[in-house]
């Protein structure tokens, strides 16, 4: 059951719903006893929900909890809509008021209007203070249930405060990996040796493509495609390249798209042009004549319609150097022979298999114990419990590099246990080893993290901008002596150790099996817009 986005949004509730009713005379005394009998329970409501959140199978489990939580955000989230209406309000009434002209004119306005407004409700209801009556009553009508699940909590009194933040831990501000390309070093070789190849031993031929050869790189999701060429492709040895273009590939992708991609990456801006043919000259003339290294990562479908499509994207880089190469990572062999075909070559792989037990459990070690020196001897029983955990990732290097971010956060033998004896590890699925990492996110990230799962896939995020959204709808939680952003670049920080996010460029990417896995986690919390409109319309009744 995924947490609900309740601390920060619940306080808000009281705290300017109490705000509000100061000025009222008549109607304030049974809402404001309402209010403050909410925040005398809060403490206990968010220990019942932090219990639900830590819970794997909370819906099957605890159905009786699990009603009483939907009911409990429904009632907070109409509270919030209408304190939202009420801010509004009155932020476009200080706008009217500050256009007054002279200060002594707008104290005596303010004052006189304010008498008026006090004398108004003392004599009939304010409709927004009715509005707000009515969302308050029913909240702390779905509140007084409470009582009826601390009994699961007795054991957990303090974990109400596992929202706060864990800025200083040293878990957290350690340093990320050195180096997450363990157990590849015979396919890195492999990928070297066929980019440093000299073009001339092979048989030019007369075809259109002559210029260019294609790898394709196959794996199964999270066996480390995309690391593998993140490393060959910041090589030293690539300098040789006059030109170097990363494209991710989306589903349902638009030739257009691909291309403009190519060309912001060549030009640094995004060309404005309408007609495909316009794309097609724009970068034909800008890969001319010039040896290129072009990285087309992730790709996933393969049938007739997307083959003519990648014709469309591919025809204008025929123009291009002799050697220029082009790198393909996708989970199928079917595709690897769709491009093969597209640019007439024989069909060339490197296959990504699962990691030895060994080298899983060196990745896992590396995340787990990031930013601590001299560990070789140290934590000797948390490495016994780290090789036992190996054993059920499947060789996913993907699932190594989030387990041990999961591990990393209480280096203590309970927790690493825990984790050891999670049946999400025992059900043979790698979308179920990365629900365990979601599960244990404290409240304050896990919201943070189901909001990053509305985009789309393959959205870059840019963390600026990102933490601004989160400060805006008020997960970024205050502590004394640092601003707001610098309390969501640390959230943001903290969820990139965890191997979460990805660095692209200056970017950040979500992986694709992530994302997959966690939008369907989030699915009753978080509902994200897609280009199927039929898919768009299917919303949760959870969802508002």
């Amino acid at each position: 059951m995924a947490d609900m986005f309740l601390d920060p949004i619940m306080e808000k509730i009281i705290s300017a719903g109490l705000r509000y009713l100061k000025n009222q005379v008549r109607w304030q005394k049974r809402t404001k006893e309402e209010l403050k009998r909410l925040r005398e329970n809060l403490p206990q409501i968010q220990a019942v929900v932090h219990f639900a959140s830590s819970q794997e199978q909370i819906t099957e489990e605890y159905r009786d909890l699990n009603r009483w939580l939907w009911q409990l955000r429904d009632a907070i989230d109409d509270a919030d809509d209408v304190l939202d209406e009420l801010e509004y309000m009155e932020l476009e009434k200080q706008l009217t008021e500050n256009k007054k002209v002279r200060r002594v004119r707008f104290i005596m306005k303010s004052m006189k209007k304010r008498l008026v407004k006090v004398s108004k409700r003392a004599l009939k209801i304010d409709p927004n203070l009715k509005r707000l009556e009515e969302a308050v009553q029913k909240l702390y009508g779905v509140s007084t249930n409470v009582a009826s699940f601390l009994y699961l909590v007795k054991d957990a009194k303090q974990e109400h405060q596992e929202q706060q933040l864990e800025l200083y831990r040293a878990r957290e501000t350690g340093s990320s990996p050195k180096n997450d390309l363990v157990g590849r070093g015979k396919e890195k070789e492999l990928v070297m040796e066929w980019l440093i190849r000299n073009p001339s031993n092979e048989p030019r031929g007369t075809d259109l493509y002559r210029n260019i050869s294609l790898l394709s790189i196959v794996g199964h999701g999270g066996m480390g495609k995309t690391t593998l060429l993140q490393h060959i492709y910041k090589d030293e040895m690539m300098k040789e390249f006059d030109l170097k273009m990363w494209v991710c590939v989306s589903n349902n992708f638009d030739a257009k798209e691909v291309i403009a991609d190519m060309l912001e990456l060549l030009k640094k801006e995004r060309p404005r042009l309408e007609k495909l043919e316009a794309f097609h000259e724009r970068l034909k003339n800008e890969v001319m004549s010039k040896k290129f290294l072009l990285v087309l990562d992730d790709i996933w479908d393969e049938e007739k319609r997307d083959q003519s499509k990648w014709e469309n994207v591919l025809a204008p880089l025929a123009s291009g150097g002799f050697g220029s190469k082009i790198l393909v990572t996708t989970r199928t062999d079917s595709v690897a022979l769709m491009f093969a075909n597209v640019i007439n070559k024989k069909k060339e792989i490197v296959r990504l298999e699962g990691l030895e037990e060994d080298e899983c459990l060196q990745l896992v070690n590396s995340h787990a114990f990031a930013g601590l020196e001299n560990t070789s001897d140290d934590h000797k029983k948390l490495r016994a419990i780290a090789g036992e955990i190996v054993k059920k990732l499947l060789g996913s290097p993907l699932a190594a590099k989030v387990i041990g971010g999961v591990l990393k956060e209480n280096l203590d033998e309970r927790h690493w246990r825990t984790v050891l004896e999670s049946n999400l590890l025992d059900q043979n699925s790698i979308n179920s080893i990365l629900r365990l990492s979601y599960i244990v996110l404290p409240n304050h990230l896990r919201n943070c993290f189901a909001f990053c799962c509305m985009f789309p896939q393959d959205h870059q995020f840019d963390k600026d901008d990102l933490v601004r959204m989160w400060i805006a709808l008020g997960f970024i939680q205050p502590s004394q002596g640092m601003t707001m952003e610098d309390i969501g670049g640390r959230y943001f920080d903290v969820l990139v150790k965890k191997a979460l996010f990805d660095k692209v460029g200056d970017d950040y990417k979500m992986h694709n099996l992530i994302h997959e896995s966690a939008s369907k986690f989030f699915a009753h919390e978080c509902g994200k817009l897609v280009d199927d409109e039929e898919s768009s319309l299917k919303i949760s009744e959870t969802i508002r």
